[in-house]
């Protein structure tokens, strides 16, 4: 390739980044009480050839620690010797959160909820508004990696608005076993994202504080089959294992708790259910009461509560509306044991 038609240096917080090479530039985000300073790392990882740029990120949330797993694998992935284009890595987006093994920033706030932020508002404001403009702003598409709440874990799923066509391509090329098109709230990533009409996908799986080795590799083929999908990889010598369609739900609900007590569940992630159907029951310490849960429809177990210990109104049980809940659920038994058959270098987490 000639001097030419070489890609030109990407330029991220004040660095410039040649094509050909991998660089962490941690941008400044605040200082601590000490006067420590506090980063947030981005590690540049380009091609010699030209291509789109890819931003995938975790840990929005402090305590959403899978992604972190799955984008350090990515990053010893040998494949990308071969990339074409750029990965913007961004392992750690709240740094503040992930030091404290919280969900939140210092101040409370839910950074999640802060875009597209400002340069003289609130720390959070400040840290969306300093992701939008040098990580966001500086991409073509987008995977940001996320987790349930603590004790509330999620099957692995793609949650993206489909009214835009390169979202539906991106989730399908990752090939989770379901994708749930899905509108976003006001304040978060996505919010900013599908106003701007840049395609960007966000995958759910496990919980908060928590590794799952199925999980991982599902997000980590997952990225690896977007980037082919997007040519920023070449497609893999050797066949990977037949993966599955993904399922579509275009839409969810909750079934809460009636009364407050002990939770005995009786449907577990990736289930299918019809309305109606027994989720669990709910007792009292003394055996003198027991309420049923039923599911309020027809679809696939997305999510539950795994904390025996529930108030009245509590959300349970996720379940995502699917014209074919037992093809969905036969889905997930597959990819689950496909995972375990992926090459992958690294030892498995139990």
């Amino acid at each position: 390739m000639d001097a030419a038609s070489a890609p030109a240096d990407l330029l991220i917080g004040g660095v410039a980044v040649p094509a050909g090479s991998r660089q962490t530039v941690n941008l400044p985000v605040a200082d601590l009480y000490t006067r420590t300073p506090i980063h947030l790392p981005v590690i540049v990882h380009r091609g010699s050839r030209p291509g789109p740029t890819l931003f995938v990120s975790a840990a929005m949330h402090g305590d959403e620690i899978i992604g972190v797993e799955i984008i350090r694998r990515l990053l010893k992935l040998p494949a990308l010797a071969e990339l074409a284009g750029t990965l913007l890595a961004v392992p750690v987006v709240n740094v503040l959160a992930f030091l404290h093994q919280s969900r939140y920033l210092p101040d409370r706030r839910d950074l999640n909820r802060s875009f597209p932020g400002s340069e003289t508002g609130s720390l959070a404001a400040r840290l969306a508004h300093q992701f939008l403009k040098e990580v966001v702003g500086n991409s073509d598409y987008g995977i940001d990696l996320h987790t349930g709440a603590i004790h509330r874990p999620n099957l692995p799923q793609i949650r993206a608005d489909l009214s835009n066509p390169e979202n539906r391509r991106l989730a399908m090329a990752f090939g989770a076993p379901l994708f749930l098109d899905s509108k976003p709230t006001a304040g978060t990533l996505r919010a900013y994202t599908t106003a701007a009409n840049k395609p960007v996908i966000l995958y759910e799986a496990c919980e908060a504080l928590r590794f799952d080795e199925t999980a991982i590799r599902i997000g980590m083929q997952g990225i690896v089959n977007v980037m082919t999908e997007l040519a920023m990889l070449p497609p893999p010598e050797a066949a990977p294992p037949p993966g599955v369609t993904p399922i579509l739900a275009r839409s969810d609900t909750w079934a809460r708790a009636p009364v407050s007590g002990i939770l005995r569940a009786q449907a577990a992630l990736g289930d299918a259910v019809k309305k109606g159907q027994l989720l669990g029951l709910i007792g009292d310490p003394f055996g003198e009461q027991e309420t049923p849960v039923v599911s309020p429809a027809s679809g696939v177990v997305i999510g539950r509560v795994m904390l025996p210990l529930v108030y009245e109104g509590e959300a349970v049980f996720h379940i995502a509306r699917v014209e074919t809940p037992g093809e969905a659920a036969q889905n997930v038994d597959q990819l689950a044991a496909h995972s375990a058959a992926w090459d992958h270098e690294e030892p498995r987490i139990v």
